[in-house]
């Protein structure tokens, strides 16, 4: 699948079925966001991958009890290490670090799709809750979860603002 192709097909997946996802999968996807950019290149990315039913069962609940972050096989929590980005760029960092792993995220998204699972961005959740379940070291934040596994369910794709509303020449 090309890459515009993985941009349309991508859906926000809350329903997956129970097959394990191979490893060789895992890693092309864990490898495509780590190959994001990231500003002064700086990397402050961090993925816990998480497979043991019981952790993520306690990422479930610090999700807001979300059952289907806990259902996928495998779930992704897209971490910073804070200080990569802010010793160098001190508080804009503080964008920075937040830009680079949502593209690392939109990375890992995109490259699940191309190879056959659903996925879905999870930003609702207890930060303090997510970095206590996963023993996350101080200075590393959880930004994102990400549930991957086969799709149980096929969503439409929603509709979006046409480009002729979003899309402005030279000056807004």
């Amino acid at each position: 699948m090309d890459t515009l192709e993985a941009i349309r097909k991508r859906r926000s997946v809350r329903s997956f079925k129970p097959d394990p996802i191979p490893e060789e999968d895992l890693r092309k996807i864990l490898e495509a966001a780590s190959w994001a950019p990231s500003a002064g290149n700086c990397q402050p990315l961090e993925l816990v991958v998480v497979k043991d039913p019981g952790v993520k069962e306690e990422v479930m609940e610090a999700a807001f009890g979300q059952s289907f972050v806990g259902e996928a096989p495998v779930v992704v929590v897209v971490c910073a290490e804070v200080e990569r980005t802010t010793r160098r760029y001190g508080r804009r960092g503080e964008l920075f670090y937040v830009q680079d792993t949502a593209a690392a995220t939109q990375n890992l998204l995109l490259a699940a799709t191309a190879l056959g699972y659903g996925t879905c961005w999870v930003g609702a959740f207890s930060e303090e809750e997510v970095a206590k379940a996963l023993r996350l070291p101080r200075g590393v934040r959880p930004l994102a979860i990400v549930p991957i596994g086969k799709s149980a369910e096929s969503p439409e794709a929603p509709p979006r603002l046409p480009l002729r509303e979003i899309v402005h020449r030279d000056r807004y």
